[in-house]
């Protein structure tokens, strides 16, 4: 009966995430994109707003807090998912490598060390989602340049622009977790 009730819980918790989206509404594709690409907009969009209402409030010293030596900031994270949507902007819809000004301006949190952290204080919250508004206006303009056969068009074996912004959409699911995480841990 234990084992009954646990599968029952297991299984529930797996069919929150479609529970919840469904009370929402349907996973939809944005009007004035290709439906694949306008469905990753979508998505993309909703993270990126999901993040936002999360941090807009914070002050400086939330913003620059890290709750250990190993731990990274909420605008350092922020700053990270700017580095890696405009590196992949750059890349995937544009075709090129950053330019000098676009890796001083955007490149600082591609990787999230001592030495960034330490460049990454005393910003405030609106520094960081004003970058990311940026880049996002840039790439829903480029992605409306695009269809869905460029989107699910092979780079390589196994690899393609989808499974590219696939990966970006990831990567901000994960962070909103971490942020998620740290805001739990401001002092009180």
């Amino acid at each position: 009966m234990v084992l009954s009730l646990k599968r029952k819980v297991t299984a529930l918790l797996l069919l929150l995430p479609i529970l919840l989206l469904n009370a929402q509404g349907e996973l939809k594709s944005v009007e004035g994109y290709s439906p694949k690409i306008g469905t990753m907009v979508y998505m993309l969009e909703d993270l990126k707003d999901r993040i936002t209402q999360q941090v807009k409030d914070l002050d400086q010293s939330q913003i620059d807090f890290l709750y250990d030596a190993d731990a990274n900031s909420i605008g350092s994270l922020i700053m990270h998912l700017v580095s890696t949507e405009s590196y992949y902007l750059t890349a995937t819809l544009k075709g090129r490598e950053w330019t000098e000004e676009e890796l001083s301006r955007f490149g600082v949190a591609g990787e999230l060390n001592e030495e960034v952290k330490n460049i990454l204080k005393g910003k405030p919250i609106n520094h960081y989602l004003g970058l990311w508004d940026e880049v996002r206006k840039k790439t829903l303009d480029e992605l409306k340049t695009k269809d869905d056969v460029w989107f699910s068009s092979n780079i390589e074996e196994g690899l393609n622009y989808h499974y590219i912004w696939y990966h970006v959409m990831e990567h901000s699911a994960n962070h909103m977790g971490q942020i998620a995480t740290i805001k739990n841990r401001l002092p009180k």
